[in-house]
């Protein structure tokens, strides 16, 4: 036992996963009575959808599992997996012979494993959440909504075999390569093959589905340490994570596109897309049929059906990935006088009910650390958040300087000519004004694994 033994240190590795996240916290008790208890470490998040050109992703992924089996030695405190994107919990994935990176977490026996709360396999709750005056949103169970998340994830892995398709059909005849790179990416990140990750997080500790104001009890696993839960919301306490807004200039780092509702998709799309194309039977079976040539006059109008196809699975996939970002769990911990942020992907309608508490309002006062939300995206960090942080300012001493962290790697989502790029220009340049921004950029250029920032307690 550490007794009232408290941390007098902690270094943040922030490993270098390509685009995706991955943070080892590292707590240091220097005066412990074992040694075995001199540092506790809290592992948060692990996944990649992508790394820079020369890195072989399986390789990277492996060592940054090896890194961190050696870094904790063979012992984790804690797992958060934010949410179930695959850029956060990939790493999680195992294999059937043992090999996978996720096997390697797993032996690391982590006390405590923190998901959102729509990670909660045993959650059946029958009372619908009533509609809010002025919402758009239906009344729905939290069963329901996690359902359908569920079901939304079907629906973006067949998107990636319809894109296939589509490729091959307009390709040729001006498809945007834009778009098919985005529906591309958006349904990958989504669609969720690795399985075994999610449930693997499910069985290597003692799970905590939380949600906002959850009580997280560390004082045995991290001593002199506070966690602040301060997302995702449930439904009963905001509506509005069902939905996304689509433009909000007062929050967003500019956002363009006409707002949608969650719950215009249905679940059910899934399975007649899957059903369609597995299909051997015609639709019309007495009409001709033309196989690599078509005639003239149909050719243009086929054409538009497929690019038309290709935008309305661009527009769905875009609500689905925004739906997932809503159930980030945020994590606000205090220790020795820090207060450090982690917001996995959080966007808007998840960070607006926390922001609309004072208490917490005046929580995010004294943020020294921030870890930037959504790898750098426009609509992660909302202006109200970054308005509150009192420790950014050129003119703030460089001990007490808000120090922020991004895990990104350009070129890979959104693009520039339409303000969508990741990370967002206008943002980073906020960021490294007024705050000592560290990127795993800087390890992808210098071919290191990994990024430590140490922080003084």
């Amino acid at each position: 036992m550490l007794g009232k033994t408290r941390p007098s240190n902690l270094t943040i590795r922030a490993y270098q996963v390509g685009f995706g996240d991955c943070f080892l916290l590292s707590f240091s008790y220097p005066k412990a009575p074992k040694k075995s208890d001199q540092e506790r470490h809290v592992l948060i998040d692990y996944g990649s959808t992508g790394m820079p050109a020369g890195i072989d992703a399986s390789d990277q992924m492996m060592s940054v599992a090896n890194d961190i089996k050696q870094r904790c030695k063979g012992k984790l405190s804690m797992v958060v997996a934010t949410h179930r994107h695959k850029d956060h919990i990939s790493g999680f994935t195992t294999k059937k012979d043992g090999s996978g990176t996720g096997d390697i977490i797993k032996t690391l026996k982590p006390d405590m494993v923190v998901q959102p709360w729509t990670e909660d396999p045993s959650l059946e709750d029958p009372k619908p959440v009533k509609k809010t005056r002025g919402s758009e949103v239906l009344p729905v169970t939290n069963a329901q909504y996690i359902s359908t998340l569920a079901d939304m994830n079907s629906l973006a892995g067949t998107m990636r075999t319809e894109m296939v398709r589509l490729r091959l059909a307009i390709s040729s005849k001006g498809l945007s390569e834009d778009v098919a790179d985005e529906i591309d990416f958006l349904s990958e990140d989504n669609s969720l093959p690795n399985r075994m990750a999610v449930a693997n997080l499910a069985s290597m500790g003692k799970n905590h589905y939380v949600n906002f104001g959850y009580k997280l009890d560390v004082r045995l696993t991290l001593p002199w340490v506070k966690i602040h839960v301060l997302g995702p919301p449930t439904l009963e306490q905001h509506s509005n994570i069902q939905k996304q807004k689509s433009r909000d200039e007062n929050e967003f780092w500019m956002l363009q596109g006409a707002a949608r509702s969650f719950w215009k998709m249905q679940a059910a799309s899934s399975e007649l897309i899957a059903a369609s194309a597995k299909s051997k039977t015609r639709l019309f079976p007495d009409a001709d049929v033309y196989e690599g040539y078509f005639p003239s006059n149909n050719r243009w109008f086929i054409r538009r059906l497929d690019e038309l196809r290709a935008e309305q699975l661009l527009g769905l996939v875009r609500m689905l990935d925004k739906s997932m970002n809503n159930t980030s769990v945020i994590l606000l911990f205090e220790v020795g006088g820090k207060k450090l942020l982690f917001p996995g992907d959080a966007q808007i309608e998840n960070w607006e009910f926390a922001l609309g508490k004072k208490e917490v309002f005046d929580l995010l006062k004294d943020v020294t650390v921030y870890k930037v939300g959504h790898h750098g995206s426009r609509n992660a960090t909302p202006k109200t958040l970054w308005n509150r942080f009192g420790h950014k300012d050129q003119a703030v001493s460089a001990s007490d300087r808000l120090l922020t962290l991004n895990s990104t790697m350009k070129g890979k989502h959104g693009h520039s000519k339409n303000n969508s790029e990741v990370p967002r220009a206008t943002l980073v340049t906020e960021l490294k004004n007024l705050s000592d921004y560290r990127s795993t950029e800087e390890a992808a250029k210098n071919k290191e694994l990994f990024l430590d920032i140490p922080i003084n307690l």
